[in-house]
């Protein structure tokens, strides 16, 4: 039996922690100079996923 592989891009993307899966808010790697900078520090830290979207990430990452 091969081995199963977890979905590359979901492991760089979602950390797993007690509560759930942590994530990083959107629209904060470039062209940010056009940005004021109250968008910028509110985009700043991370926030836990929503829990419609446990099951899809949970498939990707292969937890049990």
């Amino acid at each position: 039996m091969p081995k199963a592989k977890i979905h590359s891009g979901a492991a760089k993307r979602f950390k797993k922690t007690a509560g759930g899966y942590k994530r990083k808010s959107a629209h904060k790697s470039h062209i940010l100079t056009k940005m004021t900078t109250k968008r910028k520090r509110q985009l700043r830290g991370t926030s836990m996923i929503d829990k419609s979207d446990k099951v899809l990430i949970d498939r990707m990452l292969r937890a049990k």
